[in-house]
């Protein structure tokens, strides 16, 4: 089973987080504030009168890495990095502070891109392990990329995942990888509820569009949104269907379910890609977004900011992919004490109407 995210041992998850996580460009929890101009809060409906929920706690409890395959000090190492796909501004930010890191550091970085299709991010894997890298990073398409991760270990290959996890049961953490450093995509989606119910005042009708199917953000970022709207009876998710990340499927997947759902009132994208897709199939539509129909998303995108500054979207939660500079703070700290935290969990912002401006210079 995957680690919960309320599972690394305080003191310990401390001390690697802050080598692992000091260059992190994410700011402290609740850094949102309100979200703008919302409805009146449903009587019955006390998340749209609550505070931000925040980054959830550090986890606690969490086993160190002792027994996955050690990975000597040196000055610089050759290093590979299996991308998913380079098909969204996200991904192509991930890929671009991970070759940024490497080079600021003198390490040798071989990336390959899955275009995101399993089976390839497969092969891609197969062929980095047969060039015996010193270290090897994967951001899963899946969490199906198990086997392939065992394969990397019983070539003694010390694998770090970024962004997702892989299936547990098949490749153990600490043993087959040395850690996953991740965002809590529940806690994600449990804020993007809480501005849900602020922008609707607690009552909707919701489009649900999913991530890339068997993905670990798809399936804890609608666990997490799931969960809270049960505070608010208002709130009911009429369809939920995978768009797959991307911002064309999220404008035909909308422009579709919006026909068959035509009083439907908020859709829940679970990234800011498919959010902007759903933006325009709302105008294609007739329709208002921001108004007719509120938008809420994932990631803090610098188009997904501009279009909170418009009042287009009411909110986004970031999912910072800048994981460089803490991926080799991380690889490097394995090497110099021969164990990390199996999990390393990461903080995120929220934006919204009071925030995104000052910030859309900054973003990705």
């Amino acid at each position: 089973m995957r680690v919960g995210t309320k599972a690394v041992a305080g003191g310990l998850l401390a001390a690697a987080l802050a080598l692992a996580g000091c260059s992190n460009d994410a700011s402290p929890a609740g850094g949102g504030g309100e979200a703008g101009a919302a409805p009146t809060a449903s009587a019955d409906c006390p998340l749209a009168s609550a505070a931000d929920p925040g980054n959830s706690a550090p986890p606690t409890g969490v086993p160190m890495a002792t027994a996955a395959p050690k990975l000597p000090v040196k000055d610089t190492y050759t290093v590979a990095f299996s991308q998913n796909a380079s098909n969204n501004p996200w991904r192509l930010a991930e890929t671009a502070s991970m070759r940024e890191e490497a080079e600021e550091r003198g390490h040798q970085l071989t990336v390959t891109d899955a275009n995101n299709e399993q089976a390839k991010q497969i092969q891609d894997i197969k062929g980095l392990i047969a060039q015996k890298p010193d270290a090897l990073f994967i951001a899963p398409i899946t969490e199906q990329l198990g086997n392939v991760v065992v394969e990397a270990a019983a070539a003694g290959i010390p694998v770090f995942l970024l962004d997702r996890d892989v299936d547990n049961t098949v490749a153990k953490p600490g043993e087959q990888f040395v850690t996953v450093i991740v965002s809590d995509f529940v806690q994600q989606g449990k804020r993007a509820a809480w501005a849900m119910a602020k922008a609707t005042g607690g009552n909707a009708k919701i489009i649900e569009l999913e991530g890339t199917t068997g993905s670990s953000p798809a399936i804890d970022r609608k666990k997490g949104f799931d969960e809270a709207i049960t505070q608010c009876p208002g709130l009911e998710v009429v369809v939920s269907q995978s768009a797959d990340f991307t911002r064309a499927e999220g404008q035909s997947v909308t422009e579709t379910l919006l026909q068959s759902h035509p009083d439907a009132t908020a859709i829940y994208a679970h990234n800011d890609e498919m959010a902007l897709g759903a933006i325009a199939a709302v105008r294609a539509a007739g329709k208002v977004p921001g108004s007719d129909i509120q938008v809420v998303s994932i990631d803090g995108s610098r188009d997904a900011l501009t279009a909170v500054d418009a009042g287009e979207l009411f909110a986004t939660v970031e999912s910072n992919p800048r994981f460089g500079p803490r991926a080799f703070d991380t690889m490097e700290q394995y090497a110099r004490e021969g164990q990390v935290p199996v999990q390393l969990v990461l903080e995120d912002r929220l934006f919204d109407k009071a925030n995104a401006a000052q910030n859309i210079a900054t973003a990705y």
